[in-house]
């Protein structure tokens, strides 16, 4: 039988457009090790692991006449040099210059021809240091038989990569008619598919309150029960070709003093942070901004089901992804009292018995947040963009040194990608002492992304020297 896409995996690439690139990004900065780390170490290591992602050697073949979804097929003319690039910045090799580059290759559509994934060494960064720029489609990544390459080439111990012997032949590729047959095939087993098959173009898989409503299972109402459209501001936005990527830095024994004082998660802090910042961003921007104004969320959260906790290293084992929606109290000008508002929102996930706590995620193998970034994203595309004005996604990392071969990774960035008129996304993570995001956006109604990068660090110095 054929490996054919499933519904949502098939979504992605028909709601795809140049504006909307259906990607997850993210940024890591290393340290070149003194015996070096160059671009032959780096395709020696990622042609090793591509052995447990056999999904990166395949590309999307399309039924003809569009009588069935498309198929996984294996890439006959696979070349990992396509795959993995070589890059560099001019001196004197900034991290601005870096953000720069990154916003610039996250607005490039994947070509549909070859398998959906991309990763970039970027060399001449100031400090010795080099970059690993990685981009993988929303279709590629479903957390067990596929996790998101960053996450595989990361190890807890320096590795030196040894020559190796590629034995993977791929499979000769189907011809049209066996791609019918198959179709036809199926449709007679399930023909109420073939209707909807047909249908080369999907305009908006959540087109009402209703079908969002199906899409998640009702997990929303669960946290606020706000179906309807979200507040109009200037997060929501037609959606430009271009993109802005701005990061901010921190540290995780702020968010534990904070936590400590206040009786809250990390992640509450988290929000409360990016809470505290947009009011000052839409202040600054002159925008209307009273006690009730809120700025409302999209905050998938990652969920298991009862008595089926379970991690593999390769992946991650009978869990989910569910997006939450959060008001965020912009127009509250309290620190602690957004806290305790955005504290009180998730507690009723935090209850439920299903939450994932920190602890276990970092019992995943690699990078783990990676992939969860990956699955995240795809859960918030069973949402339409009409009910919530920004995305945000925070996965906590490992606190110990991981290595790309021998080179120590010192940060990660995540690089969500844009809904239809959704003019920001936010990744976060943390990794060894650090919490990082990666702020994405859009050219055109988000030029002033380092402005908020910025005020997200001024508002968690607020709320470190916030008390009852």
């Amino acid at each position: 039988m054929p490996d054919r896409l499933s519904a949502l995996d098939a979504s992605f690439l028909y709601l795809e457009d140049a504006t909307t690139p259906m990607h997850v990004g993210g940024v890591a900065v290393f340290e070149r090790p003194r015996d070096g780390f160059d671009y032959e170490q780096l395709l020696c290591l990622v042609g090793q692991r591509l052995a447990f992602l056999p999904r990166y050697r395949q590309r999307v073949l399309n039924v003809p006449g569009h009588l069935a979804r498309p198929v996984w097929v294996d890439d006959v003319d696979f070349d990992l040099n396509y795959h993995v690039r070589r890059s560099a910045l001019p001196g004197p090799g900034t991290d601005d210059q870096l953000y720069e580059l990154v916003a610039r290759l996250m607005a490039r559509p994947m070509d549909h021809e070859r398998p959906l994934w991309e990763t970039y060494f970027v060399e001449g960064l100031a400090g010795d240091r080099v970059a690993l720029v990685t981009k993988t489609h929303q279709s590629v990544v479903d957390g067990t038989g596929t996790v998101e390459l960053g996450q595989l080439i990361l190890d807890t111990m320096p590795q030196a990569c040894e020559p190796y012997e590629d034995t993977w032949t791929p499979r000769r590729l189907p011809s049209p008619a066996q791609l019918v047959l198959d179709a036809v095939s199926e449709a007679v087993r399930r023909p109420g598919e073939l209707v909807e098959n047909v249908r080369d173009v999907v305009s908006d898989l959540s087109a009402t309150a209703g079908e969002v409503t199906d899409a998640v299972g009702g997990v929303a109402a669960a946290v606020h029960r706000v179906l309807q459209p979200a507040p109009s501001g200037p997060l929501n936005r037609h959606v430009s070709g271009g993109r802005v990527f701005d990061v901010v830095r921190t540290r995780l024994e702020d968010y534990r003093k904070i936590r400590a004082e206040h009786g809250v998660t990390v992640n509450d802090i988290v929000l409360a942070a990016i809470t505290g910042a947009l009011r000052e961003w839409l202040l600054s921007r002159g925008e209307g901004v009273s006690e009730a104004t809120t700025v409302r969320a999209l905050v998938p959260l990652a969920v298991l089901e009862p008595d089926t906790v379970e991690f593999s290293p390769a992946g991650l084992v009978n869990n989910e992804v569910e997006p939450y929606l959060v008001d965020l109290p912009v127009g509250e000008p309290s620190p602690v009292l957004r806290l305790q508002h955005v504290s009180h929102t998730l507690r009723a996930h935090a209850d439920s018995g299903r939450s994932v706590a920190a602890r276990a995620m970092l019992k995943v193998g690699g990078f783990a947040p990676a992939t969860m970034h990956a699955l995240a994203a795809r859960a918030a595309g069973s949402f339409s963009g009409r009910i919530f004005n920004l995305l945000v996604i925070n996965s906590p990392g490992p606190q110990v040194p991981l290595y790309a071969g021998q080179a120590r990774m010192t940060e990660m960035f995540p690089v969500i990608p844009l809904a239809r008129n959704q003019a920001l996304a936010i990744g976060v993570t943390s990794y060894h002492g650090g919490v990082y995001f990666g702020l994405n956006g859009d050219r055109k109604a988000l030029s002033d992304v380092d402005v908020l990068a910025g005020m997200i660090e001024d508002s968690l110095e607020e709320l470190k020297g916030a008390s009852w």
